[in-house]
């Protein structure tokens, strides 16, 4: 074991004092009796640990909460009841004692037979939905055996380039009987063309499938960076997929709009939450420019958040999600439908967090960051696995992380009664702090012009960037501590990883071959220029994909009818 931190174990003269308050803070006479006669005389004796105690994302924490810290709360106003406005308590009236929520580890690597026999097992293992994992190349709008996929074919997900994949993809597994939920961005209304032609040859019904769509582009300018198109035809694609939905797949969610990569790409909580949902008011208002009425595809609308190391922050800023966007549907779009104010999310836990030192200890991280969730009121969770600082998910791993999910739902207690920290001092206060923050950052996006133009200037990348040096100057000063890796260190044994070879590669490469042989090219050439002109106009784009993949015409292919029109994004640097 390291020696000892000196900033987190060794206290300053500072820590000493009990001032510990906010401006307008009005203790009651019995605190401040207790602050004099009890923790003044306590603290000379012991002082405390640090003269600051802060959130993971460097929100202060004072050291007691209690009734002054919620002198302008108002229990029926903020806090409501579950499954009503202001759905701080969650959307559903009895929570989780009705219904879990969706168990959905996301999974994908190789081939899609490889990724096909991942989600098989873990269906057979109590998962209750699919999560799609795709490669690099899939994401960039690639196929397979092109130049620039060389080298990542399979290795950070499922390599899907035509049709023919995605029917292997989802080979016995029925779509009508399962939500599938699927991570994909710039090409993600071809991908989904894909999806709804398996459906459709399956011989599902399209308005009672269910899932979901990432399709968030704004956050990829934001923090992934896998754009292809530059923002305004991006946005069309996003609205073409969220009008086309609205109108024949009502139970599939169009869009998830994810604050996770947001997070994993360095913010804090509050950035997190604040720019997912101004990414959210940015859709609704191209939404509403094309013609829908907001009601129409509001209600499905879903969110993404991460979940990571501390546990009341996160509950928190579940809690404002909900308050917030409940409030932004009524009051700034006149959302009459309460469908259309529940925010609905899937979270995932911080891979971000995960270490590769004493990779086992990630467990207990994602048991922790899962517990979060659930109190926070999640629709869906992904656990990580132990390994994914290392490599893609072992089958060990995998089945871990899912069990972990179990446990909490069947053993731990917490899924028995309806937000069970509601009332509390601490989380109430915090709850509301994280909202007032929240919205400060969408107000002052909303005087830059919106999000895309924010984008523009680069100012959510600067904040990003600027939170992600703080945190890491901490960590490096050990004023925060990861066990394992700033303290705590222990030498490892190392541990057993997937691996993926180029055989992946060969074999899509093969495929694709069998696959441009074997269909008629004259019809992907005439449903490809059908898409290029269709590109220069306004139409929605969704049926001429959909007829193009039909065809078996590749993802590169689609994507690149598209870059001819459209043309490829390049990012302005942060200076």
């Amino acid at each position: 074991m390291s020696k000892e931190s000196p900033k987190s174990r060794v206290p300053s003269p500072a820590a000493a004092s009990i001032v510990d308050t906010k401006p307008g803070r009005q203790p009651s006479a019995a605190e401040q009796r207790w602050e004099q006669e009890i923790l003044q005389p306590a603290l000379a004796k012991s002082p405390e640990r640090s003269s600051e105690f802060t959130t993971v994302s460097g929100f202060p924490i004072r050291r007691l909460y209690t009734p002054a810290d919620l002198d302008d709360w108002d229990a029926a106003r903020d806090l409501g009841l579950p499954g009503q406005p202001p759905y701080t308590r969650g959307i559903h009236a009895s929570m989780y004692r009705g219904r879990l929520w969706t168990m959905r580890q996301f999974a994908g690597f190789g081939a899609a037979e490889d990724t096909n026999q991942r989600f098989r097992y873990l269906l057979a293992q109590g998962q209750t939905g699919l999560s799609v994992a795709f490669d690099l190349p899939t994401l960039m709008g690639y196929d397979s055996d092109h130049a620039l996929s060389e080298g990542e074919v399979g290795k950070c997900g499922v390599a899907i380039s035509s049709l023919a994949d995605m029917e292997v993809l989802f080979d016995q597994i029925p779509i009508a009987g399962v939500s599938t939920s699927m991570t994909i961005n710039s090409p993600a209304a071809v991908i989904w063309a894909m999806y709804l032609a398996v459906a459709e040859k399956q011989g599902a019904d399209w308005k009672k499938i269910s899932g979901t769509l990432q399709n968030d582009i704004l956050k990829e300018y934001i923090a992934q960076k896998e754009y292809i198109y530059p923002p305004e035809p991006s946005m069309r694609l996003v609205i073409d997929t969220i009008e086309f939905g609205a109108r024949h797949t009502p139970k599939f969610n169009p869009v998830s709009i994810s604050g996770y990569h947001i997070r994993e790409a360095g913010s804090t909580a509050i950035q997190e939450l604040a720019f997912t949902l101004r990414d959210g008011v940015e859709y609704v208002e191209w939404a509403i420019r094309r013609g829908l009425d907001v009601d129409e595809f509001a209600p499905r609308l879903s969110f993404f958040f991460n979940a990571h190391n501390d546990f009341f922050e996160e509950i928190a800023k579940y809690r404002a999600a909900r308050r917030i966007w409940q409030k932004i549907m009524r009051e700034r779009f006149g959302a009459k439908n309460p469908r259309s104010w529940a925010l609905r999310f899937h979270t995932q836990t911080a891979g971000c967090s995960l270490t590769a030192q004493q990779p086992y200890n990630n467990v207990v991280r994602t048991a922790l960051q899962a517990l979060a969730a659930v109190m926070g009121g999640t629709q869906s969770l992904h656990t990580n696995s132990l390994d994914e600082a290392w490599a893609l998910p072992t089958e060990f791993a995998a089945t871990l992380a899912l069990r972990t999910q179990q446990i909490i739902a069947y053993e731990s207690g917490v899924v028995n009664t309806a937000d069970p920290l509601g009332g509390s001092y601490f989380v109430e206060a915090l709850t509301g702090d994280v909202e007032r923050g929240a919205c400060d950052y969408i107000a002052k996006i909303d005087a830059l012009g919106g999000m895309v133009a924010a984008i523009e200037r680069a100012y959510p990348q600067r904040e990003i960037a600027e939170a992600s040096y703080r945190y890491q100057m901490a960590v490096d000063h050990r004023e925060k501590i990861i066990v394992g890796v700033n303290d705590f260190i222990a030498e490892e044994k190392p541990i057993d990883t997937l691996q993926i070879d180029e055989t992946v590669a060969h074999r899509q490469g093969a495929r694709l071959r069998k696959l441009r042989a074997d269909r008629s090219q004259a019809e992907v050439d005439r449903r490809l220029l059908a898409l290029r002109k269709a590109a220069e106009g306004s139409e929605n784009l969704m049926p001429y994909l959909y007829e193009a993949v039909k065809a078996y015409a590749t993802l590169g292919e689609v994507c690149d009818a598209m870059r001819e029109v459209f043309g490829i994004y390049e990012e302005i640097a942060i200076t």
